[in-house]
């Protein structure tokens, strides 16, 4: 399968329809079914004690199977997540951007299945693993 959208394509569809969150996320590697995000660790993504929260784990993971389904489908705003089981497995490096390693399981004709083991930079190990499904809204022209 091909992709039907660039990092570059990626990159300026967030910053048109997510304004609010396109400049705490780089796409680090793309390719057929699979993409890596990073999530640029900030001051607001911190919760007590200085470790990332698990909502800006969740949104890493969730805009990162976004992006990857996007690359395959093409622009699709409407794309939408149906289902996420997160297990967090360790604590994130302190003050370390994360990355998540988002791969497509499934790229069916509605639904998309995915998972993402999203960890520190500079680590090997997983600090948490997602299993997304997304609905894929039904041809415009259908």
């Amino acid at each position: 399968m091909a992709l039907k959208m660039s990092v570059d394509d990626l990159t300026r569809f967030m910053v048109a329809e997510f304004p609010q969150v396109a400049s705490d996320l780089a796409i680090e590697d793309l390719s057929p079914m699979q993409l890596s995000l990073r999530l640029k660790v900030r001051q607001q993504h911190l919760r007590p004690g200085g470790t990332v929260s698990g909502p800006a784990i969740f949104a890493l993971a969730d805009v990162g199977m976004y992006l990857t389904v996007l690359s395959m489908i093409g622009p699709e705003a409407l794309a939408v997540t149906t289902n996420c089981s997160l297990d967090f497995m360790r604590k994130p490096a302190a003050g370390a951007d994360l990355i998540a390693d988002v791969r497509l399981l499934k790229l069916g004709r509605v639904l998309a299945v995915g998972d993402a083991l999203v960890r520190s930079v500079g680590a090997e190990e997983p600090a948490a693993r997602a299993s997304l499904t997304y609905s894929i809204p039904p041809a415009r022209n259908a």
